[in-house]
């Protein structure tokens, strides 16, 4: 029998957990909203209100359904405030160790047939669940950004995982009204797989001088039908995303048509991870984005 999901845990308040925490709301399920401090918890409620509103003005929702979606949201200000959870996911920063940290917190708090997920983009399923006490209830939900708006999420099951959580997690995706695809535990999965050697290529391609940063955006927006360019779509995701994710593919696959770009690295260096830091392969400073190069 499906173990049915009403109660989620969300950790992690930034722009995936809140908008994780977002979208579970809306499909009525009870959500508890954790991060490192409270100023960060109120600051990922706001932007689910933000873009509540938002969706309100689009009349994608009405605002009785905002408002009760907000009231099922609350905050976690310690892990004990999961303890009731039928599931909780993992939404912190694309680092192995920060999630490992953050499971070995968690497990103690949760019930013992509490399912763990993590949105990892890139890590493996199989050695994040190891750290836990759970691995057979583990299983990777890996939404796209933003997730109120994307109709994907990947599935990932790790070697542990057993039938019941996968089957669980597949029914809590239907009941968000999105797609799930299921992809195998190998790095970066199925759409960074993908998306990721494109991005980095697109940042050789401006490396090596062959176009321009508008040049490029340009060609493969009107030349391949992509809504966005791949730089833009770069400073979207985060350059230091994209960046671990190469590394992740660099390291598991050890493939040399996965090394990450020398410019890619100079720009998280210079710290202009994109739109969040105001500038990476544009300048978001001003009225309009001004490409850097």
């Amino acid at each position: 029998m499906t173990r049915d999901i009403k109660t989620v845990g969300v950790i992690g308040a930034g722009q995936m957990g809140s908008g994780i925490a977002h979208v579970c709301s809306l499909a009525g399920l009870e959500v508890f909203l954790s991060d490192i401090n409270e100023d960060r918890i109120h600051a990922g409620l706001a932007t689910i209100n933000g873009n509540m509103a938002r969706q309100v003005a689009k009349e994608a929702i009405t605002d009785s359904e905002r408002q009760a979606a907000l009231g099922r949201i609350q905050p976690a200000l310690s892990s004990e405030d999961l303890a009731d959870c039928d599931l909780v996911i993992e939404a912190a920063t694309e680092n192995e160790q920060v999630k490992r940290k953050i499971f070995k917190d968690v497990c103690t708090s949760l019930k013992p047939d509490a399912i763990l997920a993590t949105n990892t983009s890139s890590i493996s399923i199989t050695r994040l669940a190891a750290s836990t006490d759970r691995p057979e209830h583990f299983i990777g939900i890996h939404f796209m950004n933003p997730v109120p708006v994307m109709q994907l999420v990947e599935l990932i099951r790790g070697i542990a995982t057993e039938d019941q959580t996968f089957e669980a997690a597949k029914a809590f995706i239907g009941k968000l009204g999105k797609t799930a695809t299921v992809a195998e535990d190998f790095p970066a999965f199925i759409v960074n797989r993908i998306l990721l050697p494109m991005i980095n290529e697109a940042i050789y391609t401006l490396y090596e001088g062959v176009g321009s940063v508008e040049a490029i955006d340009t060609a493969m927006r009107l030349g391949a039908n992509h809504p966005m360019g791949p730089l833009q779509l770069a400073d979207f995701i985060g350059l230091d995303t994209c960046l671990s994710i190469m590394q992740v593919l660099h390291d598991g696959l050890a493939d040399t048509k996965y090394r990450p770009c020398p410019l890619l690295v100079k720009y998280v260096e210079a710290g202009w991870l994109g739109r969040k830091a105001k500038r990476g392969f544009y300048d978001y400073r001003g009225e309009k984005p001004v490409p850097t190069r």
